[in-house]
């Protein structure tokens, strides 16, 4: 089996004030009445119906994974980039500085590496990395899980995504 590519961390400059964690799941709330479950899983399932492929669903058990994970960097931490290489899961993370990050903003970002990414010849354009968005629709990923930490201190918001089966295989094509 090929070996999965590392995804490109989005950077992104805001601000946060918020303090606290999201462990998301189905029945949390967000202000606008849908679950911070559907929050993540529309941009996703959105980008991916686009190119064909079918909807991710939510799995309980990759968002407590999450949610560990960014409760540890938010901790431990400072929220720093978590080191995602040696996961079984296939990872996307966003780390943002300035202002609240919704799920939206964190996987409209990375869906926007789509211009740079030539499905045609499997490529990405020089001096830019496609892997989260190619993590984002590929094809054999059944399953999401994401999570948002706030650090408050450092104000900075990281948000997280696990997906299952892992994407990014060498020479495969995302759909």
């Amino acid at each position: 089996m090929a070996k999965p590519l590392i995804p490109l961390f989005v950077l992104a400059l805001f601000h946060t004030s918020a303090y606290g964690v999201s462990p998301v799941r189905n029945p949390t709330s967000s202000n606008s009445g849908t679950s911070v479950a559907e929050e993540f899983l529309e941009p996703h399932n959105q980008a991916r119906a686009a190119v064909g492929v079918g909807p991710l669903e939510w799995s309980e058990n990759l968002a407590n994974s999450t949610g560990r994970l960014v409760r540890y960097q938010r901790n431990k931490m400072g929220c720093q980039f978590a080191n995602l290489t040696s996961g079984k899961y296939g990872a996307n993370q966003f780390w943002a500085s300035g202002m609240t990050v919704t799920p939206r903003m964190a996987v409209d970002a990375w869906v926007e590496e789509k211009k740079y990414y030539n499905h045609s010849d499997n490529s990405c354009a020089p001096n830019h990395r496609c892997g989260v968005y190619t993590q984002v629709v590929w094809r054999k990923s059944l399953e999401l899980g994401c999570a948002q930490a706030t650090c408050a201190k450092e104000q900075v918001t990281l948000t997280i995504c696990f997906y299952n089966p892992p994407g990014n295989y060498e020479g495969e094509s995302p759909y």
